[in-house]
């Protein structure tokens, strides 16, 4: 209980440092069209050494816990997007791998530097020729008497040119030059001698102005106590990491969407259209209430992942859970920020009102870490595989089986048999089906455990709606391909008289 304590007070510490920064003399908006933090702002936000809710007891920090690295972005979020992104990246996909594969012999003294020097660290996995198929990639590493040398190139990776630590992955390069399928993983330390990477580019990207991207140039020199140890191999270990912060998305998602939700009630509240407050228009009830039901599922997803994802566990073989947690999440997050735009109208449009900078600065999440058309294809193989492998046809009956709570509120809508063979959009479809229904299971098990009962009443309301517009979509037979050459025949102003 202690401890518990001790991470509560440092989260509300943290709370209020965010609160001064953005919003206090530096109101963060008037920078919001501007790249990287004002050196003011960054500067009270690290003052209280956050980063140390992240890192493992055993090295000095205050947390390390999945539960509590959720609850730590969640706050973040609540503020600033781009700082949750920032910080979800430092402990998801830095502190945590080095936690549980680094070797003992480097672990202390990098956390020291966390925790003493207010580092940073990131992740180079994308490459310029490799996005999505990430494990062809490029960048390779030879070994030799005591060091790694690792040479390539990565792009994407965010916090580039401003983390202190990275871990790379690459591919052992053979005698005749070809590369292994394994993946390695190491950690290299920008500022040590002849571990500089080099950012050939910043990239100007579109939203998430807080954060740097760029193309990176990879020829290093790593010491041999930098590299990660995997239990089993590198692929497992790399999924284990991706599934693990896959499984955190809900933490960015949990404070955005409240924030979406509280600024679209409060807006609702305040204006008046006609004679009436916005708020009390069937339509805008109706934008509320989805609004209010992401928060809901999000909350869901957070218990669920809490539980699931613990640095302790070999999460590489949860693909199906992750993929369906991230892919929903982030959905969740764009839906939520359009909806927030469409209530609060043109003023929302501008580059540094709340409303028109969530829109673009979520849009990314469904992207990154696993697009999410891809995502719900993986999802759909893998149930339809397993299945297939249980001998089961009747998608109903596979239901009671992995999320039994949906299947019985869903029993007429889920009650037929699934084909062998689909075609891609169709597996995307039922991908997205599949996932809103395991949703479903999250959200009634939430109220398993004490959660408010209308809210859950609310979410069920809404997510049945919505995989019945899924299923229609899906039982809609739709062949349609591009016409290649359309512009021959194709002006209609040939075929305006006069």
């Amino acid at each position: 209980m202690h401890q518990h304590n001790i991470f509560s007070q440092l989260l509300d510490e943290f709370k209020a440092s965010m609160k001064r920064a953005f919003h206090g003399a530096d109101n963060i908006d008037q920078f919001s069209s501007t790249r990287g933090l004002p050196p003011a702002v960054l500067e009270e936000i690290m003052s209280g050494n956050p980063l140390s809710l992240c890192i493992p007891k055993e090295f000095g920090g205050f947390g390390g816990t999945v539960k509590d690295n959720i609850a730590f972005v969640s706050a973040v979020s609540y503020e600033s997007l781009p700082l949750a992104l920032t910080m979800g990246i430092n402990s998801a996909l830095f502190i945590q791998p080095v936690a549980k594969y680094g070797q003992p012999s480097v672990k202390p003294r990098i956390f020291d530097k966390f925790l003493n020097n207010k580092s940073m660290g990131g992740l180079m996995i994308t490459e310029p020729g490799f996005g999505s198929d990430a494990l062809s990639m490029n960048t390779s590493f030879s070994e030799h008497k005591d060091f790694f040398h690792l040479m390539g190139k990565k792009h994407w990776a965010g916090l580039t040119g401003m983390a202190d630590f990275w871990l790379l992955t690459a591919r052992r390069k053979t005698e005749s030059g070809s590369l292994m399928r394994d993946i390695d993983m190491f950690i290299c330390e920008d500022s040590a001698p002849g571990q500089k990477i080099i950012v050939e580019e910043y990239f100007e990207n579109l939203g998430l102005y807080q954060i740097p991207y760029g193309r990176n140039y990879i020829d290093v020199h790593i010491p041999e106590e930098q590299r990660l140890i995997p239990h089993t191999n590198g692929i497992k270990m790399l999924l284990d990491l991706l599934h693990r912060s896959r499984f955190q998305f809900p933490g960015m998602g949990m404070g955005f969407i409240k924030r979406m939700l509280d600024e679209a009630i409060d807006h609702t509240r305040m204006r008046q259209v006609g004679a009436r407050k916005l708020f009390d228009y069937d339509q805008v009830q109706h934008r509320l209430s989805r609004l209010q039901a992401n928060f809901t599922i999000c909350s869901a997803f957070c218990l669920k992942s809490g539980e699931l994802a613990g640095l302790e566990k070999d999460v590489s073989s949860l693909g199906l859970e992750a993929n369906i947690i991230k892919s929903v999440t982030s959905d969740m997050m764009q839906e939520s920020a359009q909806s927030l735009l469409q209530l609060v109208g043109a003023k929302g449009y501008q580059i540094n009102h709340i409303a028109g900078r969530s829109v673009v600065d979520s849009r990314p999440f469904q992207i990154f870490e696993g697009s999410n058309d891809i995502l719900y294809h993986q999802i759909a193989e893998s149930v339809l595989k397993t299945m297939k492998t249980l001998k089961e046809k009747s998608l109903f009956q596979f239901l009671k089986g992995y999320a039994s709570r949906a299947a019985d509120r869903l029993h007429e809508m889920v009650d037929f048999d699934l084909s062998t063979s689909y075609t891609q959009r169709k597996l995307v479809e039922f991908g997205q089906v599949f996932s809103r229904i395991v949703s479903m299971d999250l959200v009634l098990y939430l109220e398993e455990k004490g959660y408010r009962k209308d809210l859950v009443e609310n979410a069920v309301m809404v997510l049945k709606q919505e995989i019945a517009t899924l299923l229609n979509a899906f039982n809609h037979q739709n062949q349609v391909q591009v016409v290649g050459d359309y512009e021959m025949n194709s002006n209609w102003f040939d075929l305006s008289k006069g």
